[in-house]
């Protein structure tokens, strides 16, 4: 098995080896990262592509003080589903998403309500979630389906974990306040 130095300095000795090193190791995850938000294989497979392509043509600016290569693979993937998604469709703010801070719920009682539910209500926040604009989608994606700290979100999204902290936060507090909308319905 071939280490994250080794893949690099294949890399970086150029042709295809380096390339093929990359994409056989780290391939699927970054694939898997973008599918989840562009929802098109074909879409998901060409900005797989241009990741490994930025990747390879990038491959000086890699510090693996910062980062370990999968996650700088994830941000350089980050950034190209982002300005993808951007393009796809445009943002569209709610004056109700404006409001989602100003209530008293904790952060667990956030966790609670929306860890639970039937079928159902779990179909209804996937809906949410998919209607969320792209930047909060891949936020969640990062953190909740791929079980990433907050700190190499932080470094894949180019943010700060406790900005980060506080943006979950409010998402789960418009899904919590829009899934209880529906509940009321």
């Amino acid at each position: 098995m071939n280490t994250d130095e080794q893949i690099v300095e294949a890399v970086k000795g150029g042709g295809s080896k380096g390339l093929g090193l990359m994409v056989s190791h780290y391939g699927q995850q970054v694939f898997a990262m973008i599918a989840r938000q562009v929802g098109n294989a074909m879409d998901a497979e060409e900005l797989t592509q241009d990741t490994f392509l930025r990747a390879f043509s990038h491959i000086a600016s890699y510090d693996p003080k910062r980062a370990s290569l999968a996650t700088w693979l994830s941000r350089i993937a980050y950034r190209l589903t982002l300005d993808f998604l951007k393009r796809q469709r445009p943002l569209i703010v709610s004056i109700d998403d404006t409001e989602v801070w100003q209530t008293d719920i904790s952060n667990e009682q956030l966790e609670a309500e929306l860890s639970t539910g039937n079928e159902e209500r779990i179909l209804r926040l996937q809906l949410l979630m998919d209607n969320l604009p792209p930047d909060e989608r891949l936020l969640l994606t990062l953190h909740y389906f791929e079980n990433r700290q907050l700190d190499e979100c932080a470094y894949i999204m180019d943010s700060t974990s406790h900005a980060l902290a506080n943006r979950l936060y409010r998402i789960r507090l418009k899904l919590y306040k829009k899934l209880k909308q529906y509940d009321n319905q």
